[in-house]
């Protein structure tokens, strides 16, 4: 196996999010939904917040890979839905998370992309540091849920 169509294979991995971390789909099935504006002392977020936070976040990473017409939400305002969720609204914002994440898949795996070239309308970024980005940024927001998770099954 050539090292980009490898390298590819442990994108989808990592995008898949099984094996380091708990995958998206299972966290996010397990919060209790009736929780999730819920807020701890000395914590800013409910995990609406977050989980909006990724949706916006790995959305815009998604579309900055593909489309040299996308723009940006204004940062860091623009990358926060802080209003309340409700459990449709919940449910929809976490499909719309495991869609793109499918679509960043798709992306990583046509080989007509190459993961090291420069994205032309980018300064520097790579299709490989996008999907890294967009990993990691999930990760880090969806261990915060878990916390808030553990927190609320606590009390």
């Amino acid at each position: 196996m050539d090292e980009q169509k490898q390298l590819r294979a442990h994108l989808s991995e990592l995008l898949e999010g099984k094996f380091a971390h708990i995958d998206v789909e299972s966290a996010l099935e397990r919060f209790p939904v009736e929780k999730i504006n819920a807020k701890i002392e000395n914590f800013p977020h409910t995990a609406w917040h977050l989980l909006e936070h990724i949706r916006i976040a790995q959305w815009d990473i998604l579309e900055f890979s593909r489309d040299s017409e996308h723009v940006s939400p204004e940062f860091p305002d623009g990358y926060w839905n802080l209003t309340d969720g409700t459990a449709e609204t919940w449910k929809k914002s976490a499909a719309q998370i495991l869609e793109n994440l499918q679509e960043m898949r798709d992306l990583v795996a046509d080989e007509k992309n190459d993961l090291f070239r420069k994205i032309p309308h980018g300064d520097g970024q790579t299709l490989l540091r996008e999907t890294l980005l967009a990993c990691d940024h999930a990760a880090y927001h969806l261990g915060q849920i878990m916390v808030l998770q553990k927190i609320f099954d606590a009390e």
